[in-house]
């Protein structure tokens, strides 16, 4: 289910409906608002509407990812040993991530209902996951992994607080790296990880 997919309009409005405490609870910790485009809300879709989906996280089968995740685990070796594990930047737009604390976060997967069992180990941006198992590359390590954003904003050496970029795709995306600070917006800009090094973030605002 790609970002654009708006079958879980019906999960966000069903989840919205029973937000404990205030409408912050979701964006405190993530920096994202309770939105179809993310992905918890998808997963749970998933969870609700396929039966091979639900049997296999029954039967503790199922790993669940954002694409880089999936990519990394099939060139590390799948279910033959694959290194299942994202990093901060695409941890943090699952709507599953403190991004405070840097972990999965217990009562988002308790809302969500998603067991964090099938969730990838969360690293660094750039460090080296597993070797290439097959192929030409076989033995070369996979040593960098961004969201797609973000890798544009690095992309475009915006490494400095207060430097910004704009990226034009499906979407037109501008991102501002904000430093080592959580900066919340009033104004409908979402709060997300930029780039993790060294067990340290550096955060952006993204509109």
């Amino acid at each position: 289910m790609v970002w654009l997919d708006l079958r879980t309009q019906s999960t966000v409005e069903s989840l919205s409906k029973r937000i404990p405490g205030n409408n912050n609870f979701v964006k405190s910790k993530t920096g994202l608002p309770l939105n179809t485009y993310f992905s918890a809300v998808k997963l749970r879709w998933l969870l609700d509407n396929v039966r091979k989906v639900q049997k296999a996280v029954e039967e503790k089968r199922a790993l669940f990812g954002t694409i880089d995740s999936w990519l990394i685990w099939s060139l590390t070796g799948g279910v033959n040993g694959g290194a299942h594990c994202t990093d901060v930047t695409n941890a943090s737009r699952t709507m599953l991530f403190n991004i405070h604390s840097l972990e999965w976060d217990k009562q988002l997967c308790e809302f969500f209902g998603i067991p964090t069992e099938i969730l990838p180990h969360v690293r660094s941006s750039s460090e080296i996951y597993g070797l290439m198992k097959a192929g030409a590359l076989e033995g070369v390590p996979i040593s960098g992994c961004l969201g797609d954003q973000c890798a544009a904003l690095v992309g475009q050496m915006c490494f400095q607080e207060g430097q910004a970029k704009n990226t034009y795709g499906t979407g037109c995306f501008l991102l501002m790296n904000t430093g080592e600070k959580f900066v919340k917006s009033n104004n409908g800009l979402i709060t997300t990880i930029a780039i993790g090094l060294n067990g340290k973030v550096q955060y952006a605002l993204e509109g």
